[in-house]
């Protein structure tokens, strides 16, 4: 599965990527070195953060669906129960 960004999140990505080398590196680095690493990063990187961001919405789930029976649970039969402990 080939992880790619929408056209604003990609230029945003790319935007973020040059403020950050100016801001950090001793040179600038123009658009197609932003976009060459950009591509690097969701290729080689962006995997692992989308297995992880899988395996947490997977246990966040399993955490919920655990807990059904206990918020949808209803005692059966409980007509006698109740009447049992009416004066």
């Amino acid at each position: 599965m080939t992880i790619e960004l929408n056209k604003d999140a990609r230029q945003a990505a790319l935007n973020s990527l040059q403020r950050y080398a100016t801001a950090n590196f001793e040179e600038p680095i123009g658009t197609l070195q932003a976009g060459a690493l950009l591509d690097f990063v969701l290729q080689e990187i962006g995997p692992s953060i989308y297995n992880q961001a899988i395996a947490d919405a997977q246990s966040a789930m399993l955490a919920r669906v655990t807990e059904l029976d206990i918020d949808c649970h209803e005692d059966e039969f409980p007509y006698w129960t109740k009447r049992a402990r009416k004066p």
